[in-house]
């Protein structure tokens, strides 16, 4: 509505009259907008909520021309109407309260005085508000209201310091969160603490890593490739469960599961070479002292090794991986060693039924011996024959099976031999310096038991070797 609505006037808006309209009260005190209907004669039942909103009434018809928010005000009602007699002359009555008004202010500025200085940008003032929305207010209420404010103000300013400082502690808090959780950035300076959970140099860790990272998948977007690679080389040089990885990297156990079995398939791929035959040549130059009396023809030295997996529910799978030695169910490999302590030869996992003869002949070592190559190996690999078709011998300790004692020849040759194959226990000890070739292996993981045995054994062979160098510069074929 864009003209009064006040019985008899005919008053519009325009931007030339210089009139103002103002909307009848409304909001939490009912008994302003009564006392507006009561003074226009609007109290009728025809008129509805929707009808007060959008009513207006001109600033004719109060004495100043504008509204006031002081109900002892004159013009805290509309009160000047073509028809109603006035008692009394209008400018008198805001005379008289103008001067009341000077009277009060005087006697009750030093204790109401409010210092509206805190009031600014966060708020306008309640005037402000009240004038904006045209609501007429009692002077008493305003001025509890103002202090109320106040109050709240105050409040507020307490309540944004303590927001501050204890966004600040927050903060300071989730560094120290950051900090304490199990990562490769909280453990990469400390030289020892990456060792121990990796078997690693940092230099190594970080070749490892720019070697696997076009390979492989991020698994966890919680997780950076660091702490992916982390958690493969703790869960095989420390054995630790996938529960426990889980709550070390605060993941789930299938995520752990998910990156191991992604992960360690393609570091086999890669670090597989690591696991080299080296030429004669090269083993002859690299041979330690210790061998080069006695086994200088010696090209590698074998063993085999059992590790423990889980009871198979299948039969057939249970009585092919019986072991006899160990009373359990294993995956035997046949390992070779170098004279200088590198793992040369690694065959895929069988049956623990099966013997040192049958995985011997069966892994393809003899593909790679040459005419006059010497094997080391213990007892139980009676393969004398087979080597002798490649054109290579075997050295075994001596045994006295058919004799009562061996002669002291006998007795030196395999003292001899086993001061040089101590130093392959030392290997194998290092290889299964990765706890998770001491774990029963659960079925469920046999698919990647070679893979694991691999990158096992491949990061071996990037430690330092066991056996002392201490070679010669030039030492002539056999």
């Amino acid at each position: 509505m864009s003209g009064c609505c006040v019985y008899g006037c005919q008053n519009r808006f325009s931007s030339s009259s210089g009139l103002k309209l103002y909307r009848i009260p409304k909001g939490a005190h009912p008994f302003q907008q009564n006392l507006w209907l009561q003074a226009i004669k609007r109290v009728d039942e025809n008129w509805t909520e929707n009808t007060i909103r959008n009513a207006r009434v001109c600033s004719a018809h109060f004495i100043s021309g504008e509204v006031s928010l002081d109900s002892s005000s004159p013009d805290f009602v509309p009160s000047v109407f073509t028809y109603t007699k006035q008692s009394l002359n209008p400018h008198a009555k805001m005379d008289r309260y103008q001067r009341k008004r000077r009277r009060d202010e005087t006697s009750c500025m030093p204790s109401n005085q409010l210092d509206t200085s805190e009031i600014t940008d966060h708020q306008p003032s309640l005037a402000h508000h009240a004038a904006k929305e045209d609501l007429p207010v009692p002077r008493r209420e305003y001025d509890g209201l103002q202090q109320r404010y106040a109050g709240f103000h105050k409040k507020h300013v307490n309540l944004q310091q303590e927001f501050k400082k204890l966004k600040a502690e927050n903060c300071k808090l989730k560094e120290e969160l950051k900090n304490s959780a199990f990562s490769y950035a909280n453990i990469r300076c400390n030289r020892g603490a990456l060792f121990f959970f990796t078997g690693l140099t940092t230099l190594v860790f970080d070749w490892l890593l720019t070697k696997t990272t076009d390979s492989v998948e991020i698994i966890c977007q919680k997780l950076t490739a660091q702490d992916h690679l982390l958690v493969v080389l703790m869960k095989l040089r420390l054995g630790l469960s996938n529960t426990d990885l889980a709550y070390r990297f605060n993941v789930s156990k299938t995520t752990v599961s998910n990156i191991c079995r992604s992960w360690i398939p393609a570091m086999s791929v890669i670090l597989k070479p690591l696991i080299k035959w080296p030429s004669k040549g090269a083993v002859l130059k690299s041979m330690p002292k210790v061998f080069r009396r006695n086994f200088k023809r010696c090209r590698c030295i074998i063993d085999c090794t059992e590790i423990f997996i889980a009871r198979p529910s299948n039969l057939t799978s249970r009585a092919q991986t019986w072991s006899n030695y160990k009373h359990s169910n294993t995956i035997k490999y046949l390992i070779g060693i170098t004279p200088a302590g590198a793992i040369s030869f690694l065959s895929p996992g069988w049956g623990g039924r099966v013997s040192d003869k049958q995985i011997t002949k069966e892994s393809g070592l003899f593909d790679l011996l040459e005419h006059n190559d010497e094997i080391l190996a213990d007892r139980g690999f009676q393969i004398r024959d087979e080597l002798a078709a490649c054109g290579a011998t075997l050295r075994i300790p001596h045994f006295t099976k058919g004799k009562k004692q061996l002669s002291a020849q006998e007795v030196d040759s395999s003292r001899q031999l086993s001061r040089v194959r101590i130093h392959v226990e030392r290997v194998i000890g290092r290889w299964k310096n990765c706890k998770i070739l001491q774990t029963v292996i659960p079925v469920s993981q046999l698919n990647i038991l070679d893979d694991i045995v691999i990158v096992c054994a491949a990061l071996t062979n990037l430690c330092k070797s066991v056996v002392p160098k201490k070679t010669t510069k030039k030492y002539p074929l056999p």
